[in-house]
């Protein structure tokens, strides 16, 4: 029922259209073929047989012309939904081709690179595996991993990966995944870093790789004033040269106009190959972390700590 409003508001209802079912109309059109026929030929005084033949006849013909054009339309029908199927089943062949040749040339990739085959395959393999039955907070946590795993390996893929705030696992893995030198500045905003447990598994990592694959290690402890030169840093000196690291304090305040006219930061080269760099703010608190490894910029970092180590060794 549908209503339309009134003046005052009120809604006019009327009565739905009655449908009428197919075959009785089809009956009705047919009754009405065959009763117009028998009309027309009395009109014309035909014989009685004449007039039903023609009637019997034209209404039969009637009957199965509508039934041909209702089947016409039912087939038309049926090809127009076997041809969106037709075009459904090719888009999903199609796209399922398009994903085995990905995950293909995925791996294909993978086998070619320096890379574990067996660590990625394990990765991915994990990943599905811890997702498929956890609660949602697993779901989104480990969603937000790989998320961040992504954006590093992007990151990695354009040679500088720039972190907000102070990183506590790659200076240790870097440290771990070094096979020749580590070169290092520290500056005083790092003093109280060596006391803390990452400072401490920093070291740790440090004795390991002069341990067991020979890495020399060389860390170049910087001051601005001779004062600041004391029994604490001296301490840390010694703790540091026990471990098998080469030391030496340079004092800024003390070097010459044209070797202080560059930047000193801190920063490590690892391998002579990866720069790792640290940035402090003006309250001295560590804000930024950049991994880079271009080698314009690797280069610019291997000559810096040469001239300061070499500054150091003349004080």
């Amino acid at each position: 029922m549908t209503g339309q409003p009134t003046p005052h508001g009120a809604a006019v209802a009327y009565p739905a259209p009655l449908r009428v079912p197919p075959f009785l109309l089809k009956t009705l059109v047919t009754t009405v073929a065959g009763g117009a026929t028998y009309a027309l030929t009395n009109i014309a005084n035909q014989p009685e047989v004449w007039k039903l033949t023609a009637s019997i006849f034209l209404g039969g013909a009637v009957l199965i012309i509508q039934y041909m054009v209702d089947f016409e339309r039912r087939l038309g029908s049926v090809e127009n939904t076997l041809s969106v199927h037709n075009s459904e089943m090719k888009d999903l062949v199609h796209d399922g081709f398009a994903r085995i040749n990905e995950v293909t040339e995925l791996f294909g990739l993978v086998d070619r690179s320096a890379l574990q085959t067996e660590k990625v395959t394990k990765l991915l393999l994990s990943a599905t595996q811890a997702g498929s039955a956890a609660p949602p907070i697993m779901q989104s946590f480990i969603t937000r991993q790989i998320s961040g795993l992504t954006d590093l390996m992007e990151a990695l893929s354009r040679k500088l990966v720039d972190y907000e705030g102070e990183d506590h696992d790659w200076i240790v893995a870097l440290t771990q995944c070094a096979s020749s030198t580590i070169d290092a500045t520290s500056t005083p905003v790092d003093r109280d870093f060596w006391g803390s447990e990452l400072g401490q598994r920093y070291l740790r990592a440090q004795r390991d790789a002069i341990k067991e694959r020979q890495v020399r290690i060389r860390r170049l402890f910087i001051v601005r004033k001779p004062e600041d030169n004391g029994p604490e840093l001296g301490q840390l000196c010694d703790d540091q040269q026990s471990l098998g690291i080469e030391v030496r304090v340079l004092v800024l305040s003390e070097l010459s106009p044209i070797v202080r006219m560059d930047e000193t930061d801190d920063f490590i080269v690892f391998d002579d190959s990866m720069s790792y760099e640290i940035g402090a703010d003006l309250r001295e608190v560590n804000t930024r972390t950049v991994m880079d490894w271009r080698a314009d910029r690797v280069a610019r970092r291997l000559q810096r700590f040469r001239t300061l180590w070499e500054a150091a060794a003349g004080e």
